[in-house]
């Protein structure tokens, strides 16, 4: 199998069990990947310097460590990671989810069989506790063709599941600011440097939500900050008109209605 690495972004605010439940899923791989690389998103909290001190200790040459002075957000992390990643393969994770045991053996073998492929995605199982109690997925459209089409409206990726070729994201212009969407902005922009994609139909991630995500996708604040994004992806040309008004009249009513009413739609409608 090939060597490829693991992208990963860690900050002060996240909970070391959450991260110590990712990390040991990393190394739970039937495919393990040949290095992890952590992008330190300004400065992290004891707990969380310890974490990556042991698993470093533990697993010497495994973990480059890149550390921010300032905490710039998840775009602008994965942006300083991508070109320190060692490998062309990069598999993307969120230190707060849990990857499925042979997540990295079934896309390494989908890209081995097709030397075109520049991204591969999957399926995601939702809990709120333990991976063992699914709440909901979110299910992505598998063919290339098909996530074109879907990418108009939607992200047609699990951020957290994909895996994609260093030289493609770089084709594109890397990761680049967005407000509320630097992974739409780059899918969108692969996907018009030539970049070949798909998604496996199992969930092969499973992501952790909670009442406070919900939270954070409302408000005014939120709904200008979307409105913001949507209009940079407009003016890539990739989407018109319509396909823009739909999306900001969608969120606009989304992002004002309460919290837990917004809950009860991704869970039962969004994500089912």
């Amino acid at each position: 199998m090939e060597n490829f690495s693991v992208l990963m972004s860690i900050y002060i605010k996240e909970k070391p069990e959450y991260a110590r439940a990712c990390f040991d899923s990393l190394l739970s791989q039937t495919v393990p990947a040949t290095e992890w690389l952590i992008v330190e998103d300004g400065p992290l909290s004891k707990e969380l310097y310890d974490l990556l001190d042991e698993y470093e200790k533990k697993n010497p040459g495994l973990l480059k460590r890149v550390p921010l002075k300032e905490n710039q957000g998840l775009g602008a992390a994965l942006r300083a990671g991508i070109p320190e990643c060692s490998f062309d393969l990069i598999a993307r994770m969120d230190t707060d989810d849990i990857a499925r045991a042979d997540r990295f053996e079934k896309q390494l073998s989908t890209f081995s069989k097709d030397p075109e492929l520049s991204i591969c995605g999957s399926q995601i199982d939702e809990f709120e506790t333990t991976p063992d109690q699914i709440v909901s997925k979110r299910s992505v459209p598998l063919t290339h063709e098909e996530i074109v089409k879907y990418q108009k409206r939607r992200d047609g990726f699990n951020h957290m599941t994909v895996m994609y070729k260093k030289q493609a994201v770089l084709k594109a212009g890397n990761y680049e600011p967005c407000p509320l969407m630097e992974d739409t902005y780059l899918w969108v922009r692969m996907i018009q440097s030539g970049s070949r994609c798909m998604n496996l139909p199992e969930s092969l991630v499973f992501a952790r939500i909670g009442h406070a995500m919900y939270e954070r996708r409302g408000g005014w604040s939120y709904f200008k900050r979307y409105k913001e994004g949507r209009k940079m992806v407009r003016k890539t040309g990739f989407i018109g008109a319509w396909d823009y008004f739909v999306t900001v009249f969608i969120q606009f009513v989304v992002a004002l209605i309460p919290g837990k009413l917004r809950g009860f739609i991704f869970k039962k409608i969004l994500h089912r």
